[in-house]
Order: structure tokens, then C-alpha cells, then sequence
């Protein structure tokens, strides 16, 4: 039989939190008919001030934690987990924004489509009455986690959902603020597990929100960010990488297209676009193949293969990270090449006004080479790391096989010399 543990996490929600209470154990009915034989109401008081943990405890089916302290919306979902002891674990906030009403449907979306969680998204048309602020920062903040996991979702910070309660050792760890949500939904979709959503409705909440936009929203996004550079660093540290070989690419694009027109001289804008593009060529080569290299310590921690991120076999040519040491040394070569060249075009008096450009694309196309060199070196040796167990079990499976080949060998010349 099916058991849903539904967690409310509380802190100083004496206006709203009998209301939510009955609306949750008025849902078993629903929850019945949809599959889910047994349901739990878990209410973790979160050291509130207020009347918040008298008012759970006269609630006959609600079952009380307590915290003798505030220690976040987090740690208050996270001891109600602990205790819960249904397959599946629900949750949602005791304000009464979200329907509890739908945790039906939740479940039944679960088992059609063999979910391991399911989210309850409030951006996929039901009717919301988020505000317009908040509507926007949750856009924002689905639109990067779709981004940085290559994989779509409408919703990450959404506080109402079900999971099996046999991933949690995947999802952890989380955080102990309000962060918990989206944090929770970067780790799902970069470990792989079948994230699906279910539109639900949207409500004005009850009582003052704790929520602080500015605050919270940067939380939010830095949160989304650090999870994924566990997992795939090269997502989105080569995202940043790409935009900024982009910008670089842009204008030395237009540094030839001004050449050709004839245009010998440029100004002070010109001048620092040159030196902002050399800045951010090196920087962009810095930043991918730091994600490059992070991806094998991610891989070399956690002996799983390299994932690929934004860089792989799709791009025709096998893995970029292989190429690195001949297009190091081809930028390091041409570099070298117009250095010299432009020292002996000083030596025939060129001036300093038609040589500085070349000495800067030199400089630019060197230390680009130097970059990707030493990428490409420490991926080989973090490559070679990451598969030295492989290969010694390899090889201690053929040693193995030689000395029982060796030792049949013996045994037989034994026999047949006792044959003769």
C-alpha cells in the first residue's frame, strides 16, 4: 500500500496554519482514488515565537516536529523528511499559496509517466496570483537551471512537490534556507532522475512573506550556479567562455573590416575595444579550460566518466579537451612568427603607430597558445588519473590469465613426460 508523507514547514504561521492543516487531511479521499493508500501530515515547527506549535498539536492527524531554534526553511523540510516514513514524501508551504488539493494529480502524473519527482509548477498555465516581480525571478531562475543542465523546466523553485523517498541520497546535500527548492531541482536533473512537472494554481499567501527578492534572488542564483559546478563546471563556465571568445571574435572581426576600408588609424574607443577583446580571448580560453579540467576532477572524484557539457562529440570532431595541444601550439607558433615578423619590420623603421597592433595580436595569439597547452596537459594527466584503477584491474586480469596459462602449461609437460 502507497504512503505519502506530506511535510509543512512553519515558522510564525498562527494566521494561516490551521486552515492548511485541514485542507491537507481533507485531500485522503482524493489521494485514495489516485493510488495512495495511506497519507501523514508532518508539520515542523521551526521555532516559532508565535502560537504556531500549539495550534499543530490540537490538530487531531497532524503529527509535530520541533526546533528549538529558527534554523531555516531548509533544515525544517529536511527534519521532516528525516522522520517521514511514507514511499513517497510531499511537501509545500504552510501559507496557503499552494493547493494542496493537487497532490492527487501529482501522484498520478508520477506514476503515469514513472516520475522521481514531480513538481507542481506554477509558471505552466494554471492560474497564478504570483506577483509580477516574483513571476519574472522565477523565470529567471528556470530558464538557468534549464540552461546549465540542458534540460527543461518551468518551475525551479517551486515549493510544492513529491519525490520517492529512495532518492534523498541523491538530492543531498541541500541547504537550510529557502534555496532548498532550486537547489534540490539543479541536482535532480544533473543526476539524472526523471523530473517531471504537473501545472497547479497559484495563491495570494496568508500573512507577511519571508521572502526578500533582492536577498533570496541572489541566494537563488548562486546556489543554481554552485550546484551545477559540482556536477558539470564546464556548462557553465564554458557558457561564459563562449560569450566572451564571441565578443573578441566580434571585434576583431571589425578591426578587419576597418583595415580594409582603408581606415589606417584608430581612437581611444578603438583602442580599448582592441585590449578589452585580448582581455576577454585569454580569459574566455582561461575559463573553459578551467571547466575542462574541473569536469576530470569531477569525474576523477566521483569515478564516473567525463561528462562532455557544452563540448562533445556532437560537434563533429570528438572532444575538444583532445585538440587543445596542436591548436595550443598552431597559436603559439603563429604568435612567435608575427613577433618576429614585426621585429624585423621595426628594424626597416616601421614606427610604433603601425607595429603595436601586431605586437598585440603576438602577444594575444601566445598566450592563448600557453593557455591551451597547459589545458591539454593538465587533461592528460587527469585523464590518465582517472582511469589508473581501470587499468590496473586490467592488467592484474592478465596476469591472472598468464600464470593460469603457465601453470596448465606445466602440468601437462609434467603429465606427458610421465607419459613417455
Amino acid at each position: 500500500m502507497t504512503m505519502l508523507s506530506v511535510v509543512i514547514p512553519a515558522y510564525n504561521e498562527e494566521g494561516g496554519i490551521q486552515d492548511i492543516m485541514a485542507r491537507v487531511l481533507a485531500i485522503r479521499g482524493g489521494l485514495a482514488q489516485a493510488g495512495v493508500g495511506e497519507m501523514e501530515l508532518i508539520v515542523v515547527d521551526d521555532g516559532s515565537r508565535d502560537r504556531t506549535a500549539e495550534l499543530v498539536q490540537a490538530q487531531k492527524g497532524a503529527r509535530l516536529l520541533q526546533h528549538a531554534q529558527n534554523g531555516g526553511y531548509g533544515a525544517a523540510l529536511k527534519t521532516g523528511f528525516a522522520a517521514a516514513r511514507g514511499e513517497w514524501i510531499g511537501f509545500l508551504d504552510a501559507d496557503g499559496t499552494y493547493p494542496p488539493e493537487y497532490f492527487s494529480q501529482l501522484y498520478r502524473t508520477a506514476v503515469e509517466q514513472d516520475a522521481d519527482i514531480v513538481i507542481g509548477s506554477r509558471m505552466a498555465g494554471a492560474d497564478s496570483q504570483m506577483p509580477f516581480v516574483r513571476r519574472v525571478g522565477n523565470m529567471i531562475f528556470a530558464k538557468l537551471v534549464s540552461i546549465i543542465s540542458a534540460r527543461h523546466v518551468s518551475d525551479s523553485a517551486s515549493g510544492m512537490r513529491i519525490f520517492k523517498r529512495n532518492i534523498l541520497e541523491q538530492l543531498y546535500p541541500l541547504p537550510d534556507g529557502l534555496n532548498l527548492t532550486p537547489v534540490m531541482s539543479t541536482r535532480a536533473l544533473h543526476e539524472h532522475l526523471n523530473v517531471v512537472e504537473a501545472p497547479i494554481p497559484y495563491s495570494e499567501r496568508v500573512g507577511r512573506s519571508k521572502l526578500s527578492v533582492v536577498r533570496d534572488g541572489m541566494r537563488f542564483a548562486q546556489s543554481i550556479i554552485w550546484t551545477a559546478l559540482y556536477y558539470n563546471p564546464v556548462r557553465p563556465l564554458g557558457i561564459v567562455s563562449v560569450v566572451a571568445l564571441l565578443i573578441a571574435a566580434a571585434i576583431g572581426a571589425g578591426l578587419i573590416v576597418t583595415r580594409l576600408n582603408g581606415v589606417s588609424t584608430i581612437g581611444p574607443l578603438g583602442v580599448f575595444s582592441l585590449f578589452s577583446a585580448l582581455i576577454l580571448a585569454v580569459g574566455g580560453i582561461s575559463l573553459l579550460g578551467l571547466g575542462i579540467n574541473f569536469n576530470y576532477f569531477v569525474a576523477l572524484f566521483h569515478k564516473t566518466p567525463v561528462r562532455q557539457g557544452l563540448f562533445g562529440r556532437s560537434l563533429g570532431f570528438g572532444r575538444l579537451d583532445y585538440h587543445f595541444g596542436w591548436l595550443g601550439s598552431i597559436s603559439f607558433v603563429l604568435g612567435i612568427i608575427l613577433g618576429a615578423f614585426s621585429l624585423v619590420m621595426a628594424s626597416l623603421d616601421w614606427s610604433v603607430a603601425k607595429l603595436w597592433l601586431y605586437y598585440l595580436v603576438s602577444a594575444s595569439l601566445i598566450l592563448v597558445g600557453i593557455q591551451l597547452m597547459i589545458a591539454w596537459v593538465q587533461v592528460k594527466v587527469l585523464d590518465a588519473l582517472r582511469v589508473r584503477d581501470q587499468l590496473i584491474a586490467e592488467d592484474m586480469r592478465g596476469m591472472k590469465q598468464k600464470t593460469s596459462e603457465f601453470t596448465g602449461d606445466r602440468i601437462l609437460n609434467t603429465e606427458l613426460a610421465q607419459i613417455q
